[in-house]
């Protein structure tokens, strides 16, 4: 008989180190000040500059291009220990990662790897992902930004919005998705192509009002007779589509790491809170209902965990992950939702003001069943991964 396979997700002596350090400097240094910076809806500078510092934008990437040689598993660590304490800094980390930096890395020469990498995994500057467009939503395929080729550029034309880091001032580039011909069956051929900032004819917006992620940058952005040396071709043209789902199943991953840790943030903020808020003579953490309420937040919390964790694991063992990816980010996301609302309840009036993190935490949760595909575009992902087509 065959031994039953055992899945152990402890982490490993380095992991467990990174965990530790990014845990204090999210209490010690984040937690101080994000609270000012997310209601002035200002991005954190100062955090930023920290945590290119501390190696975590080159946390995934070979040492040779400057990264710390790291894999996924160490970023969504990183990650899930920055959402326990805020989601804005931890989505500015995610999408310079894994939007930003990893399409030059997956589908770059070793020219762009070379000139882009080294200053995006330092975290002297930010990388954004240029998917999204006004008239799409989830129908990535349906773009409408056109680059025509003219000599020896691109000429672009068009729209994108919705674009993390895309307009701070360490932002280096952003890498657009663009129609630059047709198929032989009609469709669209779509490649990307990376786009420096400053480029002109390359308008950034203003940042967006947000509901959430105040401390983060999301802006719209137009191009407009934009022209890149046909060299900023990234990756093969006509395969800007197919890159760019890769780098969203890999996305999806870190952003089930994040929302894991807005959830066990919000465990944390209210086992805290129920043991020092007292109604009727002793502390509310000492009735059922509330422990109810908390156990069950921690046991969402935990089997979120398993599920990013199990999805990384397979990334980094090089086997299949896309059904696992979708299954992390549908149920984390859910999760966060979740026990941010139980969160806000246990905290009653005070989880409505703003001082208090798990208004912070109520606020951001709900776009994690949006971005990088919605609930909706998850079950779907499984439904074909199990066989089922419509």
């Amino acid at each position: 008989m065959t031994p039953a396979m055992s899945l152990d997700h402890r982490l490993s002596a380095e992991h467990e180190e990174l965990r530790r350090t990014v845990e204090q400097f999210a209490r010690d240094v984040v937690a101080p000040k994000i609270g000012d910076y997310y209601e002035r809806h200002e991005f954190p500078y100062e955090i930023v500059r920290e945590m290119g510092r501390m190696g975590l934008f080159g946390l995934p990437f070979p040492e040779e291009y400057g990264g710390m040689g790291g894999d996924y598993l160490a970023l969504g660590i990183a990650l899930e220990e920055l959402a326990r304490v805020d989601s804005s800094v931890a989505i500015t980390l995610e999408a310079g990662v894994s939007l930003g930096a990893m399409p030059v890395y997956r589908f770059g020469t070793e020219e762009q790897k070379r000139a882009w990498l080294p200053s995006l995994c330092s975290g002297e500057q930010l990388g954004a992902f240029g998917l999204t467009e006004p008239d799409c939503g989830s129908d990535a395929g349906g773009t409408r930004t056109t680059a025509v080729r003219d000599g020896d550029t691109w000429v672009i034309n068009g729209s994108k919005c919705f674009i993390t880091n895309s307009g701070t001032d360490i932002t280096g580039l952003v890498t657009v998705t663009a129609v630059t011909g047709r198929k032989e069956d009609g469709r669209p051929e779509i490649s990307a192509i990376i786009v420096p900032s400053g480029t002109p004819g390359f308008t950034v917006g203003a940042p967006y009002s947000k509901v959430g992620w105040n401390a983060s940058d999301t802006r719209e952005l137009s191009f407009t007779d934009v022209r890149v040396p046909l060299a900023n071709l990234l990756g093969a043209q006509g395969r800007g589509y197919a890159q760019f789902l890769r780098i969203l199943d890999e996305g999806r991953i870190a952003i089930s790491a994040l929302a894991t840790g807005l959830a066990q943030g919000c465990v944390d903020e209210s086992v805290s809170y129920a043991k020092e808020r007292h109604a009727f003579g002793r502390p509310i953490g000492a009735n059922q209902a509330i422990q109810f309420k908390i156990a069950d937040m921690e046991t969402r919390a935990h089997m979120a965990r398993i599920g990013w964790r199990d999805a990384a694991s397979r990334l980094t063992r090089g086997e299949p992950f896309k059904k696992e990816a979708a299954i992390a980010k549908l149920y984390s996301s859910t999760v966060a939702v979740d026990n941010a609302r139980e969160a806000t309840q246990i905290h009653g009036g005070y989880g409505f003001m703003n001082e208090y993190p798990v208004a912070r935490m109520w606020r951001d949760s709900k776009i994690l069943e949006i971005g990088e595909g919605t609930s909706e575009v998850q079950r779907m992902l499984i439904a074909r991964e199990l066989g089922l087509t419509g």
